[in-house]
């Protein structure tokens, strides 16, 4: 296969990049230090495109493909990681969920304004008692005539208190029972639909997660999407695509802490040359590089597979787990580079280093890749 980057992929790229380093690289400790959720970066990203990368133009995206999705996290999280988290999080999840099984009017009526960043997007699958075990998730809708009444909590939600609108994910059937669950799309000022607690988290500290909380909260049919019982194999399907996103957030920190790497290396002398001259550390760039390229192919795969609407289930996750894994493991190498500098906030290591553990977690736990990635080729 033939990954070398297209001339379109390279100049949505550098429209990202240079976005990033003028708009987010001034203020990313600022944000991080204050958590500091700027909203408004990401209506100046709408502009762009970048909120709706993978939206069709008669929708109002961008119309690409997942090539150019997948560079535009990886330039933004080259620089922050909150941002990028963000930008994956309003792209993949709700944006995407709602193109994929969105009717006619749904789409019509949220994609236009997701797209452009008029409207920021949530999704909540995740509770604070089922995370992995979402078959038994507590969050319930119950028909009531022609509405629904849900009521329950969603929490570690991207989004949860500033989005303007969100895809839920309720029971609506008996816990641990097949096809109990179904999709719905909330709008913010939803009556019975509130913010909770923000979490004050170790990294992505920019990036808002908060809880989102359900109390009789009452909304017609039409916000349902598919049929009854269809949410969790519509979240599956969501998620192969969201792991692909977490992938490229991934290797977008790891490509950040490497280049700071590589450039700390060459300028810090010790013993009358530069530090890039000891093994020790050339060989930790030289494992960074490898790394950093493996991830880069496995991704592109999964990239190439989702954009001929294939099944991607076994090369997203392989690539997000991949990928996450390499992440956490290519900031820790940045910080003993850096060494006593890597650990001061002075210098981005420490950044990169706090924000790649995310990626080990959210969208399917590392564990969790494995198991699907076990089925897969047990199948």
């Amino acid at each position: 296969m033939d990954f070398k980057m297209s001339e379109l992929t390279q100049q949505v790229a550098e429209t990202a990049k240079t976005f990033a380093q003028q708009n987010i690289k001034p203020h990313v400790m600022e944000w991080d230090e204050s958590q500091e959720f700027p909203v408004y970066i990401f209506k100046q990203l709408g502009k762009l495109g970048m909120m709706g990368v993978l939206v069709p133009e008669e929708y109002g995206g961008a119309g690409l493909s997942y090539f150019e999705y997948s560079a535009v996290i990886q330039e933004i999280s080259k620089v922050c990681g909150s941002i990028g988290l963000s930008v994956a999080a309003h792209n993949s999840l709700c944006t995407g969920h709602i193109l994929a099984f969105g009717n006619e009017e749904q789409k019509k009526e949220y994609l236009p304004k997701l797209a452009t960043g008029e409207y920021l997007g949530a999704w909540g699958l995740t509770e604070p008692q089922t995370g992995s075990d979402a078959g038994n998730m507590q969050c319930v809708a119950e028909k009531d005539g022609n509405d629904w009444i849900i009521n329950g909590t969603k929490n570690w939600i991207t989004h949860g208190k500033s989005g303007d609108v969100a895809v839920v994910i309720c029971r609506t059937g008996e816990p641990h029972t097949r096809d109990n669950a179904t999709a719905f799309i909330l709008p913010r000022y939803t009556k019975g639909f509130a913010g909770g607690k923000k979490e004050n988290k170790l990294g992505m500290r920019a990036s808002e997660t908060a809880e989102m909380i359900f109390t009789d909260c009452k909304i017609p049919d039409s916000a349902r999407m598919g049929s009854v019982g269809d949410g969790f194999k519509q979240a599956m399907y969501v998620l192969d695509g969201g792991r692909i996103s977490i992938a490229s957030l991934g290797l977008g920190i790891a490509k950040g802490a490497y280049e700071a790497s590589l450039q700390y290396a060459k300028e810090r002398h010790q013993f009358g040359k530069p530090i890039a001259d000891f093994q020790a550390i050339s060989f930790k760039l030289a494992d960074m590089a490898t790394e950093i390229m493996a991830a880069e192919l496995l991704i592109n795969e999964a990239c190439d597979l989702k954009t001929r609407h294939e099944n991607v289930t076994k090369q997203s996750a392989i690539a997000k787990y991949y990928a996450s894994e390499i992440a956490v493991k290519v900031a820790t190498d940045a910080v003993q580079i850096f060494g006593g500098y890597g650990y001061t906030k002075d210098f981005p290591v420490e950044k990169f280093y706090r924000d790649s553990k995310l990626c080990t977690i959210g969208e399917g736990t590392s564990e969790v890749q494995k198991i699907v990635i076990a089925r897969e080729v047990l199948r």
